[in-house]
C-alpha cells in the first residue's frame, strides 16, 4: 500500500511517464462515517475485486488515481476492469466497463480519466478555484476500515471522513505536498481515507447538490494526514480530455 509520497520523486515520475506506475493496491475510511449522500462516487474493481474509488464528472467520464490502473509499472488491461455506479451500496450498483483505449493521465498529478458508456448517475461539479488553508473538506470511498489487513475489511458501503486543509508550508505536510505542486495536504477531523479509497472524491461542504469536486484522494498515513491532487490545476487537462 503506498503510504506517504516522497514528493520529489513523484514529481521526477510525473514528468517522465505522464503518470504514476505504482504496484500497490489504492487507498477506505478507517472511522469516519457512514454517507447518505454521494451519487457521483464510483466503485473501481479490477478482476471483479474491489481496487479503488472514483468520480464521474459527466455522463461518460471517471475521474481517479493513475495510479490505480497500473500493475508492477504496467498499464491494467481495460477487460480487467469494471466499475459499480448508482448506488452508495456497492453490491447493488450497476456496472459499466472501461471504453477500450480510452484512458488520459495527468502529465503532473496522479490523476487518470477513464470514459465509459453513457452512465445515468448525477456528477460532480468541478472547482474551478483552489483549496484554502483552513478549508474543511469531505472525502468519500470505499475502502479499508482497519489497519491490518486492508483487502480484508473493505467496505461495501460508502464511507466520509472530514479533514482539514493545511499549508502547504506546515511542517506536517513533508513527506506529502510541496509549495506550488500539484497535491494539497489534510489533518484528520473525524476519520482517515485509508486503502481502496485511493481516486476517490475530496469535495466541499454544502447542501446536497452543491458540493464541489475539489480533489482525488492518493494517499494518507492512516493514522492523521492525507493527500489529493487538486482539481482546480488540472482543469485545462481535464476539459482538453473530455472534448475529444
Amino acid at each position: 500500500m503506498m503510504r506517504r509520497v516522497r514528493v520529489v520523486a513523484l514529481t521526477a515520475l510525473l514528468l517522465v511517464t505522464g503518470s504514476v506506475m505504482a504496484s500497490v493496491p489504492a487507498f477506505a475510511v478507517i472511522g469516519g462515517s457512514k454517507s447518505t449522500y454521494g451519487p457521483w462516487a464510483v466503485r473501481i474493481l479490477v478482476d471483479g475485486k474491489p481496487e479503488c474509488t472514483g468520480t464521474a464528472i459527466t455522463s461518460q467520464w471517471i475521474i481517479s488515481a493513475s495510479h490505480c490502473f497500473f500493475e508492477q509499472a504496467q498499464p491494467i488491461a481495460d477487460r480487467r476492469i469494471s466499475f459499480r455506479v448508482g448506488s452508495l451500496d456497492m453490491r447493488k450498483g450497476t456496472t459499466v466497463r472501461p471504453v477500450p483505449g480510452r484512458r488520459a493521465g495527468s502529465a503532473h498529478a496522479d490523476m487518470m480519466l477513464i470514459k465509459v458508456p453513457p452512465m445515468k448517475v448525477r456528477t460532480a461539479r468541478l472547482a474551478t478555484t483552489g483549496v484554502h488553508v483552513a478549508q474543511v473538506v469531505r472525502q468519500y470511498g470505499w475502502g479499508a476500515t482497519c489497519t491490518g489487513d486492508e483487502n480484508a475489511c473493505q467496505s461495501p458501503v460508502l464511507k466520509q471522513s472530514t479533514l482539514r486543509v493545511l499549508r502547504p508550508t506546515d511542517p506536517r505536510c513533508i513527506g506529502y505536498t510541496a509549495p506550488g505542486g500539484s497535491d494539497f495536504c489534510m489533518v484528520k477531523v473525524s476519520g482517515i481515507p485509508a486503502g481502496g479509497d485511493s481516486g476517490g472524491p475530496v469535495m466541499s461542504i454544502g447542501p446536497r447538490g452543491t458540493e464541489t469536486l475539489l480533489g482525488v484522494f492518493d494517499g494518507s498515513d492512516r493514522e492523521s494526514f492525507a493527500q489529493a491532487g487538486e482539481i482546480s490545476q488540472q482543469l485545462a487537462w481535464i476539459r482538453a480530455v473530455i472534448r475529444h
